[in-house]
Formats: C-alpha cells, structure tokens, sequence
C-alpha cells in the first residue's frame, strides 16, 4: 500500500469537499427551516435588536442557496490555511470560518424550525459520538499501520497519542469562541475539522502527514467535548438535564462501541485495493458528516441568544423544545434566563477566575478524577493487557474489548435513564467505591494467584469497574461542566475543564505501558494505581463538587457565586 499516491490523496480530499458542498446546497430553507441567530453586526445594537423585524422568506432562500454554499467552502479553506500550524493557528482559523458563515447569516434566514427535540438533542449529542469513535478506531487501526509505513513502536504511539495535542487546543480555543459567536457555528466548524481530519487520516502517505491528520482531528474531538456538554445544558429542562446530558456520554460509548465493530468488519478486507486501516479510518467520514448536516438543521442555545440581546429567537427556540409546557411558563424560563444574563459581567478568563473559581476548581478535579481512575486504559490498551499479560490471541483480545465495549455502552444506557431520580454526588460516590472494590481485587489478585488461570476473573473484574464507571463518572462528569458554570463564561469554563480531560488521558496513554513493563507485564500494577486514585476522588466529590440534580441552571449559578 506505500505506492498510494499523491494523485489518489488529492481524489479523496476533492471528493470529501465536494461532498460537504453538496450537502450544504441541498439545504432548503423553504422545506427546513433554520433557526439561525442574527449576525454579529446586529446583535451590537441590543436596543434595535428585540424590534427589528425579521427578513423576507425570498430573500432567506436567496442566501441560503447562495452565501451557505460560499460560506461552507471559504470555512474549508480557512481551515486548510492552517493546517502547517495547527495548534498554533487553531484559533485564528476558527475564527475566520465563523466569520465566513455570519456573512452568509447577514444575508437573512428564516427562524422557523419544525424539527422535534428529539432530532435536536440526539444530533446535539453527535459530537460525542465521534469523540467515542475516535477514541476507539485507532485502537485497531495502529498496529496496521504501523506494519504497513514501517514505524517504530514509539512512532505507533506518538500517532496514537498526537490526537490529545489537538485536543487539548481545541478544548481552550473553542470555549471564548463559543461564548462569542453560539455554539450552534461552532458545532458546524467543529464537524468540517472531523471530516477533513478524517479524509486526511485515510489518505496519509506516512508518519509526518498521519501525525498531522491526527492534530486537526484532535481540534475537533476536543471542540466537541467543550461545546456539546454546554449546548445540551443549556437546551435541556431542568427536571431532564441530567438523562439529556447524558445523551453526550451515551454517544461516547455507542462511537466506541461502533468503532471497534468497524475495526472488526474491515479488518483483512483490502476493498477496491485500499487498505484495511484505510477504510477503518476512513469511516469516521460518515459521523461526521452527520454532525455537519445536524449542526446545520439544529437551534442556538437559547442561553446564548439572551446572552447577545436576541430574545425573540430566544423565545422561539424555548417553545419549541417546551412543547409539554404553556407559552406563560415558557416566558417564565426567559424572564429567569434575561434576570441572570443582566448580571452578569463580559466572559472571558480574567472573570472566570474572578466570579466562577469554585465551579472551575470542581470542573478540573472532576475531569482529571475521570481520567485518573484509568478509563482509557482499558479502552485504549485493553487488547494488549490480554496479549502480554495472558498470552491471548490477537484476535481473541479484540474480542474481549468488544465484550468490555457492550457493557460500557449498556451501562451507559441505564445512566441516562436513571441520571434525574438521583443526587448527582451520590451516584458518583456510589460509582468511585464500585471502581475501588473492583481495582484492588483486581490487583491483589493478579500479585498473589496465578496469573495462568485468573484471565476470566479479571476480565468480569474489569467489567464490574466499567459499570461502576459507566453508571457514575462517565456521564455526570460531562453533565456537571455544562452546568455549575455561570452564563457569561459557561464555554470557556466548560473548555477548562475539558483541557483537563485531556491532559488526564495524555498522562494514562503515555504511561500506561510503561507501567505494566515495570511491574514485569502485571495488570494488577497499573490497576492499583487506577484504585488510589478512584478512592482518592470520593473525599473531593463530597468536599468540593456541587449538587446540582434538580436545580435550574440560573439556581445552580446563584449557588455557586455565593461561594
């Protein structure tokens, strides 16, 4: 496969674009309907904004069949632009797109939207089924490459591992641009990275250009982990935040879960000549371009429309996702939204630190606490766990992932059904003394028996502090940063707290390995570790997270300034 050419790469990204074009024009206004807030030159004017009055239906149709298509592929080529610097670039470049597409915007969109709230919360949530995708495709996909571009094994992990330099400044440059332009535009700039990062991914020629594929979809999976959290919060009712916010986590183990059975399907099975890491990787092109067009279809947030003088809108999208509740209650949430977003001062990190640094500090105790308790270990490296600890097949550890990835994915299930009939804090205490147990078994077990015999109780071990993590940690760590941040600074809040998810997975999937090497390929090493830490995050969860089940986020915000 090393004779892939150039020619063959440059087919693959004409057709990737040309495709995010077609999607984009095939877009009725006239059949769809978006809800889009007004351009950023309008909003400056507060004053004029809750009385003008809304454009012509023909002149909505003009521009989007017009200025979306130009606005689409201007965003494309910003993006391109930045490609040799990218995580230096990252934030610039987004900027520019969402300018791009607020020019299309100037030109006027229609505000009606018939799509239900389930279409808007199920597509909100896509950006965590790529996260979860992501997170498990390369997993299969690595040693296929590492094998086909002849890469030592520190250049398989650096692959591996390069995606969370992206993450890391996507997670921080998308939080001010959030709360700048909505969360709505930046979903969509957030999908274009996931497609071109992905065409770029199955393409690559090599190890400079997969490590920098990898970078520009790492921008993306950490835009998505900022912004999705915050934009379901601020949609969902406060009886249902917890079950809807969940969704986000859901979608995370439902991608994994998706990618292991990609990595499965096209595994031996060189398509068309391509090879099979080819299409694995190229998979994650279908997800994506369903976050494209849902981001495309779906409402501002109403927090952010207030937040920027657009009531009207505002009103409009409440209403639509209150549909159980009368248009007097409905004015109620906004008077409550309008009362909050009055006091509040302009977002950015000098205010985040000033008026919301118990929220920010739970925020960031809560994201390392996820990743420390070694999560991504077993999601990451699980098939080598059994290879070099038991002795398993390739084949056969592959499978026990997918066995592990069942049980993330139901647990998760049961989550977001239960997530609203229980205090948040409890579920998580409840979910750290599960992982404990589990771990320290696990890991006596693995020092004192023989390891020849203890594959089986180890793998129902490890599904027992996938459930306790999957009920509890899981989920309520993502619901928990969209909501205990104030208004003005909810999306760099949330990017902080993000970042530190990130920075928590680069330190357990570099060193990882290193410590089941040290402690002479013994599981129970590493997952002693893992249980420190998840006994260690029961004390911080009762001390220093707030309770928030229940509670609007106006209450919550209140809660948590007077601390």
């Amino acid at each position: 496969d090393k004779s892939f050419s150039s020619a063959s790469m440059t087919d693959l990204i004409f057709l990737l674009l040309l495709f995010m074009l077609i999607a984009t024009t095939l877009i009725n206004p006239n059949a769809i309907k978006l809800i889009l807030p007004k351009s950023s030159n309008q909003l400056k004017d507060k004053a004029m904004t809750t009385t003008a009055s809304p454009v012509s239906k023909q002149t909505a149709s003009a521009a989007q069949e017009t200025g979306a298509t130009g606005a689409a592929a201007t965003a494309i080529e910003t993006i391109e632009t930045g490609v040799a610097g990218v995580a230096g670039a990252a934030t610039n470049a987004a900027a520019n797109a969402i300018e791009d597409l607020e020019a299309a915007e100037s030109h006027g969109f229609s505000t009606r939207f018939p799509l239900n709230s389930a279409f808007i919360f199920t597509f909100g949530a896509l950006g965590g089924m790529l996260f979860g995708f992501d997170t498990g495709i390369i997993s299969g996909a690595s040693p296929l490459i590492e094998s086909d571009f002849g890469l030592s094994v520190s250049q398989t992990g650096f692959i591996t591992s390069s995606v969370l330099i992206g993450s890391c400044a996507g997670a921080l440059s998308i939080g001010a641009l959030s709360d700048r332009f909505g969360r709505k535009k930046l979903l969509i700039v957030s999908a274009l990275l996931f497609l071109l990062g992905s065409g770029l991914c199955a393409s690559s020629t090599g190890f400079a250009m997969m490590v920098c594929a990898r970078i520009i979809l790492g921008l993306a999976v950490g835009a998505a982990s900022a912004l999705t959290p915050a934009y379901l919060a601020e949609l969902a009712p406060k009886e249902r935040r917890g079950s809807l916010s969940t969704l986000f986590q859901l979608m995370v183990t439902f991608g994994i879960l998706l990618a292991y059975a990609s990595n499965l399907g096209f595994l031996n099975h060189n398509l068309f000549g391509i090879r099979d890491w080819r299409w694995m990787l190229g998979s994650a092109l279908v997800p994506a371009a369903l976050l494209l067009l849902g981001g495309l279809l779906l409402p501002e947030s109403p927090r952010y429309l207030v937040n920027k003088g657009d009531t009207r809108n505002a009103f409009k999208v409440l209403t639509l996702i209150r549909k159980d509740v009368d248009q007097t209650q409905v004015q109620i949430e906004l008077d409550e939204i309008k009362a909050v977003a009055a006091q509040d001062t302009k977002g950015g990190v000098r205010e985040l630190f000033r008026i919301a640094r118990p929220a920010l500090v739970a925020a960031i105790g809560i994201m390392l606490f996820q990743q420390l308790v070694g999560i991504n270990s077993v999601i990451y490296f699980l098939p080598q766990v059994f290879i070099k600890g038991f002795g398993f097949p390739e084949g056969d550890a592959i499978w026990v992932s997918v066995g592990i990835g069942v049980v993330n994915f139901v647990s998760t299930i049961v989550a977001t059904l239960i997530m609203d009939r229980f205090p948040r804090k409890g579920v998580l205490i409840f979910g750290s003394i599960v992982m404990t147990v589990s771990l320290a078994v696990l890991a006596v077990m693995n020092f004192v028996g023989d390891v020849a015999v203890l594959a089986v109780p180890t793998m129902i071990l490890i599904a027992f502090y996938i459930l306790g993590f999957a009920v509890s940690w899981g989920p309520i760590a993502w619901v928990l940063i969209g909501e205990i941040f104030p208004l003005s600074v909810r999306g760099i809040g949330s990017s902080f707290g993000s970042a530190a998810n990130w920075l928590g997975n680069f330190i357990v999937s570099q060193f990882f390995l290193v410590l089941l090497d040290a402690f002479g390929n013994n599981v129970g090493g590493p997952f002693a570790i893992f249980g420190v830490f998840s006994a260690l995050s029961i004390p911080f969860v009762m001390r220093l997270v707030p309770e928030t089940n229940g509670k609007s986020l106006e209450e919550i915000e209140e809660e948590m300034t007077k601390r």
